[in-house]
């Protein structure tokens, strides 16, 4: 057995697995979290979340996550093989390289996961995105029930915006020339949200980095998986750059038609990620911050 693992690892991993271990190697290590790869006794390779110093729940909510994208059949995602407080494992997927084929089919089966549809906008377990809370209740002030199509907007704004707003001005990543576009984004929120559409079942921190290419498909990874808005997966990709984007817009586009007006409402739906990394990283995304709502609010 290779790797720095403490030695309670391979334990703990052959509980949550029902399987002996027969190779376990550190592989890096990401928000509290160390990862291994590591063999089975009976074949599999998994990979291993392991986060004791983590925040309670996180791994909870991305397992129930993954096994919520999975049932809409279409996006694969790694299978979960067992997972507790403090360690996760699911399936290894191989690594592999995007090109156009795999990005349109992508961008079909994304299509048809998001038309799997959530009965509410947020999910019935505390969400986490990186290693911060994501509200997931509902309904937000003013909205309406949190099924109906026309109360995302004010959704967004309570459960999405304000929250990390609040938190990343109370921090100092914000001063009072970024939080100022935020809130009148805020202020005109119903206006700028566009078309109302039904909850969709999507991944929510959907940038390219939790994408991999794998057998001529895209695979999701690392969701922070609510019911929201089929727009906000689609602006997390373009956010960090994904490969052939152009192409798996294309085909999204061509197996579920977005609404009129999308592509302007792109710098509004990755207000909500900029304001996460100002959180997470501080200062250096206050100016992005505060484009991204500018941009909003000329659209």
């Amino acid at each position: 057995m290779s790797g720095r693992a403490p030695g309670d690892i391979a334990q703990r991993l052959a509980r949550l697995t029902g399987a002996g271990v027969s190779e376990l190697r550190l592989i890096g290590s990401q928000h509290q979290a160390r990862h291994y790869r590591a063999t089975l006794a009976d074949g599999r390779a998994v990979f291993v979340k392991e986060a004791a110093a983590g925040p309670a729940g996180a791994l909870g909510a991305e397992a129930r996550g993954l096994g919520w994208l999975a049932g809409a059949g279409a996006v694969p995602v790694p299978d979960v093989a067992g997972w507790d407080e403090s360690m996760l494992v699911i399936s290894w997927v191989p690594p592999g390289a995007a090109d156009v084929a795999s990005a349109g089919r992508f961008g079909r089966e994304l299509a048809r996961m998001h038309a799997a549809g959530a009965d509410r906008f947020g999910a019935p377990w505390p969400g986490f995105i990186a290693s911060l809370p994501l509200p997931n209740d509902g309904p937000a002030a003013g909205g309406g029930a949190t099924g109906e199509a026309g109360a995302w907007p004010e959704w967004y704004a309570a459960r999405r915006l304000l929250p990390y707003l609040r938190r990343a001005a109370d921090a100092g990543a914000l001063g009072p020339g970024h939080v100022r576009p935020v809130e009148a984004v805020l202020a005109r929120i119903t206006e700028l949200g566009g078309p109302a559409e039904p909850p969709s079942r999507i991944h929510g921190d959907c940038w390219s980095g939790n994408v991999l290419w794998s057998g001529g498909r895209g695979w999701l990874i690392d969701p922070a998986a609510h019911g929201g808005h089929r727009e906000t997966d689609l602006a997390m990709l373009a956010l960090f750059g994904a490969p052939f984007l152009d192409r798996i817009l294309a085909s999204y586009d061509e197996t579920a038609p977005l609404a009129a007006g999308w592509r302007a409402r792109v710098p509004l739906h990755q207000l909500h990620p900029l304001l996460v990394h100002a959180c997470l990283f501080g200062a250096g995304y206050a100016g992005p911050v505060a484009e991204a709502a500018r941009a909003a609010l000329a659209a």
